[in-house]
């Protein structure tokens, strides 16, 4: 196999190819078919009927193994989601960890937001999970990602920092419709994966965590609005899963974390040099009242 001319990830071509060679040896896969799938935070790759993902350096192995528990568990209860290929994980390649799943061949247009609904209702419902998941704590995640940015000026942090300390005060009034439950942290077109009978099952669970449904359901609407799905395509979602959370007085709070909490995590990520921090200014010019409705690019 050559070289990976990509970055994917974060990662070194050359380290990857090796990372990637070595994880599919630990599972006795043929790396010489790999392909790459995806690598915006992990690389994934899909050699056979099987996906490789490896997780950047700095992933904690904790973190890793409490997704592999928990995708067994919802699998053992027939949750729609993808199931984990039969093999022991996660590997440990010198501190980047690979799991491994089972590949399901997609056509050319994502999973629709209606066909979220069942899937994320069904989770909703989950209260007790075998394996212990960290609180939802969105507020946290934008300073940490605030205090990790370098490509933005002082007064780009300055401003979205004194956003956040606003919107924190008006979450601490905010009361919920629903019970706490497990949530899949990121649940989206990009997040979930058409079946072979037609169905649709939810993927990547590394943001899983415990907290408020909303959470999720914010998420869904926030990328129907902001990348081009269309307001049809939340309302299909909303009528089925049984709850508009646009009508709900806490929406303007959560709906303006949750954009924040995506604008600041592609910011650290950003160079001076790359796409990324451009369409990261673009976001931060749309924030507010007024920019609600102005549409992102998909990073």
């Amino acid at each position: 196999m050559t070289t990976i001319a990509t970055d994917a990830g974060g990662f070194n071509p050359t380290d990857l190819t090796s990372l990637l060679q070595r994880a599919c040896a630990a599972a006795e896969l043929d790396p010489t078919t790999a392909r790459l799938l995806r690598g915006h935070t992990n690389a994934v790759f899909v050699t056979g009927e099987v996906v490789v993902k490896i997780a950047r350096s700095g992933t904690q192995a904790s973190s890793v193994q409490r997704t592999v528990d928990l995708v067994t568990w919802l699998t053992a209860q027939g949750f729609p989601t993808v199931p984990l290929h039969p093999v022991k994980q996660p590997v440990d390649l010198d501190g980047h960890y690979a799991t491994y799943w089972t590949y399901l061949p997609q056509p050319a247009h994502p999973v629709a937001a209606e066909q979220l609904a069942g899937p994320l209702r069904a989770l909703h419902r989950l209260t007790d999970p075998p394996t212990p998941l960290a609180p939802v704590d969105t507020v946290a995640a934008v300073r940490r990602s605030l205090t990790r940015t370098r490509a933005l000026a002082a007064e780009e942090l300055d401003y979205l920092s004194r956003r956040l300390d606003h919107l924190e005060a008006d979450l601490a009034d905010v009361t919920y419709l629903l019970p706490p439950a497990v949530i899949q942290g990121d649940p989206q077109h990009r997040n979930a994966l058409h079946t072979r009978d037609g169905g649709a099952v939810l993927c990547d669970w590394d943001t899983a965590s415990f907290g408020q449904p909303e959470w999720d359901l914010i998420t869904v609407e926030i990328h129907c609005r902001r990348f081009g799905h269309g307001r049809a395509h939340y309302e299909a979602f909303a009528q089925r899963y049984g709850l508009d959370v646009t009508t709900w007085d806490g929406y303007p709070v959560l709906a303006a974390l949750r954009e924040l909490r995506m604008i600041t995590t592609n910011a650290k990520r950003a160079a001076t040099d790359n796409g990324t921090l451009e369409e990261v200014r673009r976001r931060i010019s749309h924030l507010g009242d007024e920019g609600t409705g102005q549409p992102w690019n998909i990073l």
